[in-house]
């Protein structure tokens, strides 16, 4: 009786082409891994840079100032009757770029997003620098104050390229996650969408600190200047990345310092 001798060792067809390109392929990785381009090498890269701690700047006087490097916390509050689940304790601002995309590139997609992480300790990703516009041409070191405009800026990418917190007016093509309000983004552009404002916490006294500087870890409220809309954190709405578990952002903040 015959008998199946062939298995999946058994060489058939064009076997020596399959050698080819299994060398090929072999080949292939080695080159990759040589100039750092395999995936998991970029996203090594990618976690370290953003990860990596940093110092935030320290304030002599007790005002914020043009050039500080900063982290905007919306501080904890106490828990009032709001449905889902409601997340507890000091939320900060930070970058949230696309995992997969960043990973194919060494800089980040514009626009990047955004959301707010349960950490306050200062990182590459939670670190933004206070900095001036081009319209009140505000030199490094001067105090900022209440009603001024300011642009909030973030080096992000293996290069360092500055990215600027920016928003806009809802559309229906256009809008936050999960909330569908006003979307917060950070882009590489400079324009006008990039301004922002604090405004005093107490709307009864708001209008007699106009023009008075900003406190160093004062509760404030942000406003952009464009479409007069206060940043915000919606504790109630959460989203899941490789990172962790985050928070779409705005609501009203803290500017942190050491």
């Amino acid at each position: 009786m015959a008998r199946n001798v062939y298995g999946p060792g058994v060489r058939m067809g064009n076997w020596n082409e399959d050698v080819y390109q299994e060398e090929e392929r072999l080949r292939h990785f080695l080159e990759k891994r040589e100039k750092g381009e395999l995936l998991i090498q970029r996203n090594r890269r990618l976690k370290k840079h953003i990860l990596r701690p940093l110092q935030l700047s320290v304030s002599e006087d007790g005002y914020v100032h043009y050039g500080d490097k900063v982290i905007l916390v919306n501080p904890d509050h106490v828990l009032t009757e709001e449905a889902g689940v409601f997340m507890r304790g000091d939320l900060s601002l930070c970058m949230s770029p696309d995992e997969i995309k960043a990973q194919l590139n060494d800089d980040l997609e514009i626009p990047c997003g955004v959301t707010a992480v349960p950490t306050i300790a200062p990182i590459g990703r939670n670190t933004f620098t206070i900095l001036s516009n081009n319209a009140n041409s505000c030199n490094v070191g001067q105090v900022v104050v209440y009603g001024q405009d300011f642009c909030l800026g973030i080096p992000a990418g293996l290069e360092g390229k500055m990215l600027y917190l920016t928003s806009d007016h809802r559309t229906l093509l256009k809008s936050s996650v999960k909330s569908w309000l006003q979307e917060v983004t950070l882009t590489d552009t400079v324009t006008h969408l990039n301004w922002w404002q604090a405004a005093f916490l107490n709307p009864q006294l708001r209008l007699e600190y106009e023009g008075f500087p900003v406190r160093a870890n004062e509760k404030i409220v942000i406003y952009h200047r464009h479409t007069n809309r206060a940043l915000a954190v919606h504790r109630n709405l959460s989203l899941r990345y490789d990172t962790g578990r985050c928070r779409r952002v705005l609501y009203w903040l803290r500017v942190m310092h050491n």
